[in-house]
């Protein structure tokens, strides 16, 4: 893709990356990239003839074209949610292996559960909260078993801009953003949003169908406000 990865744009300096001319993303930047990959995950999860599960949903698989719409890659330990009766007694939902990435992976899946919609939802839970505070959920920050929900919970709703990622305002420094009691209601909305989709319970996570329309009111307010 023209625009590399969505990885290459949070963390320009690792050494990965050291070659590409890479500026910080600006808030609307990262709302449309969000609703693209929850967009992405509706369609692969609701409609096609059979559920499907991506299993590896994090920054580096997030592709960005020409225009800097994402595009969700790397689909080799995705899923088809096939009925179990259905299956041959080589399931493809064996649950012999961890699916997914360090970081990313589901508590559920760690614990020997198989394949699901809620595990992509937790994903890209962790997904959102990273974009949105420039903190990996590997970041050695997050010490004593602290995960990136739990760091993010803590200081949620209150203190919310306190852990917002510092790039996401100088990025938006020309139309003083930073400055909008408007922009930091939406970036609670934001990160209400991830702490809802990375909940420790699958039950308790909200679908990737409620995150698309919760992002699509945060966008919309974002351009109203600007203009």
């Amino acid at each position: 893709m023209p625009n590399s990865s969505l990885a290459a744009w949070l963390y320009p300096y690792t050494n990965a990356y050291m070659d590409l001319p890479v500026r910080s993303l600006s808030i609307v930047e990262r709302v449309r990239i969000a609703i693209d990959v929850a967009t992405a995950l509706d369609y692969l999860h609701y409609h096609g003839s059979t559920p499907i599960v991506h299993c590896d949903i994090k920054p580096s698989n997030i592709l960005l074209d020409d225009s800097m719409s994402a595009h969700v890659g790397d689909f080799g330990l995705a899923r088809f949610l096939v009925p179990s009766n259905m299956l041959p007694s080589q399931s493809l939902t064996s649950t012999g292996e961890i699916k997914g990435s360090i970081g990313y992976i589901p508590p559920e899946y760690g614990m020997g559960g198989p394949p699901s919609l809620e595990g992509d939802v937790y994903s890209y839970g962790i997904l959102l909260l990273e974009m949105f505070t420039g903190v990996s959920p590997t970041n050695e920050r997050l010490r004593d078993g602290v995960s990136i929900h739990k760091h993010v919970e803590m200081a949620f709703p209150h203190q919310v801009m306190d852990i917002i990622d510092r790039n996401l305002f100088s990025a938006d420094v020309e139309t003083n953003m930073h400055a909008s009691e408007n922009v930091c209601d939406c970036l609670v909305s934001i990160i209400q949003c991830g702490l809802w989709c990375s909940k420790e319970s699958p039950k308790e996570r909200i679908t990737i169908q409620d995150a698309v329309k919760l992002l699509n009111l945060v966008l919309k307010k974002l351009l109203t406000h600007n203009r």
